[in-house]
């Protein structure tokens, strides 16, 4: 068999579990699915399903990291366009250029848009996962990510610019703020699949990118 062959037949199969897992939980919740009744919707074998996956909290952590690590990537140029810039043109408020004066800051990412192009792809999965019939530990599972990756790019863009005092402020610092941003995303993400995506990828992506620099800017004038 052909390498583009096996490629193809895994990609179908993983597709299959993936309409799978979305349909149950729609009828009856995450936390009630087995491993065995995914592989039975889905028309495949157990072994099958152990050949991709762990288990079914795996199933659903291999969608949400694809689409976390092409938005780490996208914004990858971002972060280091700012930093370039900044490094090297000495300031006496580096904090408040990046919030304020940047230009690469105050323009949406576009991985922020492909972040919300993927909860509209995957719009039945994350409506059930999010929703009443969905899981905590998913929820969970989705505002760490946000709040450690928001806490690790602060801290690197706060050290790359010798502005730490700003990192290390308490509400930074014990996770306060991050964890904040991370669940107002999430709620934002919820109501815009519950309302059928009243706004563009782009317009959502906006409003949430302007409201959480808003917030930084905000927690930096903060007294300890």
């Amino acid at each position: 068999m052909s390498h583009n062959s096996v490629d193809l037949r895994v990609r179908r199969t993983q597709k299959l579990l993936r309409e799978a897992l979305i349909a149950l939980i729609e009828e009856r919740g995450f936390d009630a699915l087995t491993v065995g009744e995914i592989a039975e919707r889905a028309m495949v074998s157990r072994a099958a399903f152990y050949r991709h996956y762990l288990d079914k909290y795996d199933l659903v952590e291999n969608i949400f990291e694809d689409m976390a690590a092409e938005v780490l990537r996208g914004c990858d140029p971002l972060r280091r366009s700012v930093i370039d810039r900044l490094g090297s043109q000495p300031s006496a408020d580096p904090w408040g250029e990046i919030l304020e004066q940047a230009p690469e800051a105050q323009a949406t990412p576009e991985a922020w848009v492909m972040m919300f192009d993927h909860f509209a792809h995957y719009e039945r999965l994350y409506r059930a996962l999010l929703g009443k019939k969905g899981s905590s530990w998913f929820v969970t599972r989705i505002r760490t990510f946000l709040a450690d990756t928001l806490s690790a790019r602060l801290q690197e863009l706060a050290g790359a610019i010798s502005h730490q005092h700003v990192a290390v402020k308490r509400v930074f610092a014990n996770g306060f703020l991050p964890n904040l941003i991370g669940a107002q995303l999430i709620e934002a993400i919820v109501w815009w699949l519950e309302q059928e995506r009243p706004y563009s990828s782009r317009q959502i992506a906006t409003y949430c990118y302007h409201l959480m620099r808003s917030a930084l800017r905000e927690a930096a004038t903060w007294e300890e």
